[in-house]
């Protein structure tokens, strides 16, 4: 049976999440061995110290869960989160550019986020929200990922139309080069969903239901 606990980003990131919860998630995190935590922003110092010393990573969101905000306001997110000892972030793209075929703008978004997280030697996964596009969009915001290299795109926010499926992985997983990995997230909720989403070609995992999945 494959041991799931390494494909996990455990996350909370629920508006009325409290400290208590952070704590909890984090100590699940040590115990199953989970690649990250990802926790709103206003936790990320709290949860850096829980994992100190750990291989845990701890991430974040920026841009959440609508991803209109300025793209300025993004990058100062990214470089706040940073500043505070998060080593991965989520950064949800611009949509209402993407629905205005503004093509040049979504560009400049995702690189100057991008160059923000690197600039650092972070890790950047980019949330396309699937569920709110066409296939014709999903391919061309490949095309744009695949020029300026990711470290992972991300099929969901979990907040808003659709989550992730074996199919959008493995269309995600066909478009972008290889060296980009796939993160599936939203609605992952059972050993079943989250082995296939691996077998479609998902390198990492976004779930609040972690402990359960790998408990059965």
């Amino acid at each position: 049976m494959t041991n799931l606990a390494p494909y996990f980003d455990h996350t909370v990131l629920k508006p009325d999440t409290t400290r208590t919860q952070i704590e909890q998630l984090c100590k699940e995190a040590l115990e199953y061995g989970f690649a990250s935590v990802c926790v709103p922003p206003f936790f990320v110092k709290r949860a850096v110290q829980l994992l100190d010393d750990s291989p845990v990573h701890a991430s974040t969101v920026i841009g959440f869960p609508f991803g209109y905000s300025t793209t300025a306001a993004k990058v100062e997110e990214i470089k706040r989160a940073i500043d505070e000892g998060a080593q991965e972030v989520d950064v949800v793209i611009n949509i209402c550019a993407v629905k205005s075929s503004d093509w040049n703008y979504v560009r400049h978004d995702i690189e100057r986020m991008i160059a923000a997280t690197h600039l650092k030697g972070k890790v950047i996964k980019i949330i396309l929200e699937t569920g709110l596009l066409s296939e014709t969009e999903i391919r061309k915001l490949a095309e744009i990922c695949n020029e300026l290299q990711p470290d992972y795109v991300k099929t969901s926010t979990g907040f808003s139309n659709g989550g992730a499926t074996p199919e959008i992985v493995a269309l995600l997983r066909s478009l972008v080069h290889r060296k980009i990995k796939v993160k599936a997230s939203g609605g992952i909720r059972d050993r079943a969903t989250a082995e296939a989403m691996i077998a479609a070609g998902a390198d990492r995992l976004g779930s609040s239901s972690s402990v359960a999945i790998i408990n059965g």
